[in-house]
């Protein structure tokens, strides 16, 4: 597939901002490490070869008795008496973590909240959980969260800045006056009376905060159909009888595009703060769920063990000054003084 020239310059924009550039790799790596998280940190081994035969405990449950044992549940893999019963006839390949997001370590040698060791090298929380299990799995959630966020509320709010744009008139009034009553709302409290209301999820926190997150996009959106509606090839396709939806998403859409695209990696910074601040108050995902808000709350309930400010405070840092450089590149990879410069 071959670029057009103007969209290699501005890939030769972001590349040329070094800092955006390399951030925009660092990020995806740590992301695509996330994503492998049941391979990385779990109490499951990745591969059990018991009398001849293979099993596969990430990706499926394997009763007790299936290594010879008494039980009819679930194997407990890190229990002594099933590991025996395993290497007696076989073997087993552990992920480098042998620890999942909810696994407590019961052989702690000082109380909980642990500090680092070779056992668990960011120590534990006041539950006895390894905290570097928990910080990937949270990563990942953190991640996929404002990602879904942000692009469903950033297709919201362009449709709806798109036809505000183009069609003026009496929608356009309404529809600014709604907006402006709908963003004056303390969203915040709001979130936390429904989190109060509604069970929490994933799902659950997608939803309502897509009530209020859509809104980001839509002035940018319109500005530019605003501008574009009175162009020459607007008017011109209007005269040969274009329909209107074709008229605003292939051939005014573009423009907006651009600024759009410049102000996602900023929309998304929003939505993982948002996120990690309903988990901090207690009102985001359900109670146990890896989360950086919740290891930042429990860093303020245990200043006794600073390990685990610390490492919620540096994980979160490091991911939004990322997203941050990220997009301070794409924004200057669509700004047309630079990309035409010289």
């Amino acid at each position: 597939m071959t670029l057009s020239p103007i969209a290699q310059r501005r890939l030769q924009q972001f590349k040329r901002n070094r800092r955006g550039y390399y951030s925009f790799w660092i990020f995806v790596w740590l992301f695509l490490f996330s994503c492998g998280a049941e391979v990385i940190a779990n109490d499951k081994p990745i591969v059990v070869s018991y009398d001849h035969a293979l099993y596969f405990p990430i990706l499926k449950s394997y009763p007790e008795t299936a290594f010879g044992g008494e039980f009819e549940t679930e194997a407990d893999y890190r229990d002594a008496v099933v590991q025996k019963l395993i290497t007696d006839k076989g073997w087993m390949i552990w992920p480098p973590i042998r620890y999942s997001y909810q696994t407590i370590n019961y052989n702690l040698s000082v109380p909980a909240p642990a500090p680092p060791s070779s056992e668990n090298l960011l120590g534990t929380d006041d539950q006895g959980r390894d905290v570097l299990a928990r910080l990937i799995y949270g990563f990942r959630i953190s991640i996929l969260f404002g990602l879904t966020l942000t692009l469903l509320g950033s297709a919201v709010g362009m449709v709806v800045g798109a036809m505000e744009g183009y069609l003026g008139g009496l929608f356009d009034l309404l529809s600014q006056r709604f907006i402006e009553i709908w963003s004056g709302m303390p969203v915040l409290f709001l979130l936390i009376i429904m989190s109060s209301v509604i069970t929490p999820g994933f799902f659950t926190l997608l939803g309502l905060m897509l009530l209020f997150s859509w809104m980001t996009l839509v002035d940018v959106v319109r500005a530019e159909f605003l501008k574009a509606r009175n162009l020459d090839y607007i008017r011109a396709a209007k005269a040969l009888g274009v329909t209107t939806p074709v008229i605003m998403f292939k051939h005014a859409l573009p423009n907006a595009m651009v600024a759009s695209l410049s102000m996602m990696p900023f929309v998304l910074t929003g939505s993982i703060s948002t996120l990690t601040g309903l988990d901090f108050l207690g009102f985001g995902m359900p109670p146990g769920s890896p989360s950086l808000g919740e290891l930042l709350s429990q860093g303020k309930n245990n200043l006794q063990a600073p390990w685990l400010g610390i490492t919620a405070f540096f994980s979160l840092a490091i991911m939004l000054s990322l997203v941050t450089f990220v997009g301070e590149a794409v924004r200057d990879a669509f700004d047309p003084r630079k990309i035409f410069r010289g």
